[in-house]
């Protein structure tokens, strides 16, 4: 399917790619480039990669497809460095959580090499971060939204759409506006709430012995918590707009049950707990395939 992919960024999502593709057979060699040449040899050693390129021009040099795994804070310096060496008929594809600042970065980058970029983001992961956790398997039945442009290369689409497919996830496609206010909703936001809880908890008097009595309610709720904070820090900033649209949302439904509590008013705070557990009940991770677009 391909001769050679190029990683960019050997960490879990791009050594994760890089595994999954090997191992469906759908690519014949792999070069990785990370900043720390420590990485790039150890995605070597575990057999991610076969090649550590020496810059990033060098790893997309001879490759037929691209796949950038990079913060976004540093898709643009990546775009510039990619921009001349980058093959024309090369797919390129990156793994960012926010899509509407990484495809302004790429349009002010990549100039006539626009139309082979297919913005993706794998709705996978895990807490645990690096190439030594990477996992040929994290892509299995998990979904990838694309956002292309009307400038995108129908061909180019076509091959990035078989690229997950071939590593085992279930493929969406909608507008980076929309994708960028929906995961504001369902992860950038919980994240944020998660990491304002542990810090809310843990600063308070107290508050650490506190932690000694947690159960699997606590674990569940602030399991995110544990996230890189570097990424997070990233994400938030990059999507903030949308993400304190969400916050405007919940502070308006906490407001809702705090008033509740004041005024001891226990069945609207019923009322507004069962409305939250429907809704939980009745959600179901996506699994299978997805519609082609989403409104």
């Amino acid at each position: 399917m391909f001769k050679q992919l190029g990683v960019i960024g050997c960490g879990l999502m791009g050594g994760s790619f890089a595994l999954a593709l090997r191992k469906a057979g759908a690519v014949e060699r792999v070069v990785g480039y990370s900043p720390s040449p420590a990485t790039t040899e150890q995605a070597r050693r575990l057999g991610v990669i076969d090649h550590a390129a020496v810059s990033v021009a060098a790893a997309v040099d001879g490759c037929d497809i691209v796949l950038m795994a990079v913060p976004v804070s540093a898709s643009e310096a990546v775009f510039n460095a990619i921009a001349l060496p980058l093959a024309p008929a090369a797919l390129l594809m990156d793994v960012g959580s926010t899509k509407v600042d990484v495809v302004a970065a790429a349009q002010r980058a990549l100039g006539e090499r626009m139309a082979a970029f297919v913005p993706s983001h794998p709705v996978a992961g895990k807490e645990t971060s690096g190439v030594a956790h990477a996992d040929a398997a994290l892509y299995q039945g998990q979904q990838v939204i694309l956002t292309p442009l009307p400038s995108t290369d129908v061909k180019a689409l076509q091959r990035a759409v078989q690229a997950w497919i071939v590593v085992g996830a279930h493929v969406r496609q909608m507008t980076p506006e929309s994708h960028d206010a929906a995961f504001a909703a369902v992860s950038h936001w919980p994240h944020l709430l998660a990491f304002a809880y542990l810090n809310a908890v843990t600063g308070q008097e107290g508050g650490i012995d506190f932690l000694t009595l947690a159960g699997p309610g606590f674990r569940d709720f602030t399991r995110i918590a544990a996230s890189n904070p570097t990424v997070w820090r990233d994400i938030l900033l990059a999507n903030r707009e949308e993400v304190l649209k969400q916050s405007t949302h919940f502070q308006a439904s906490l407001q809702v049950m705090e008033q509740a509590l004041v005024a001891g008013d226990g069945p609207a705070l019923q009322a507004w707990i069962d409305r939250a557990s429907r809704h939980r009940s009745q959600w179901q991770p996506t699994r299978g395939p997805a519609p082609a677009a989403v409104a």
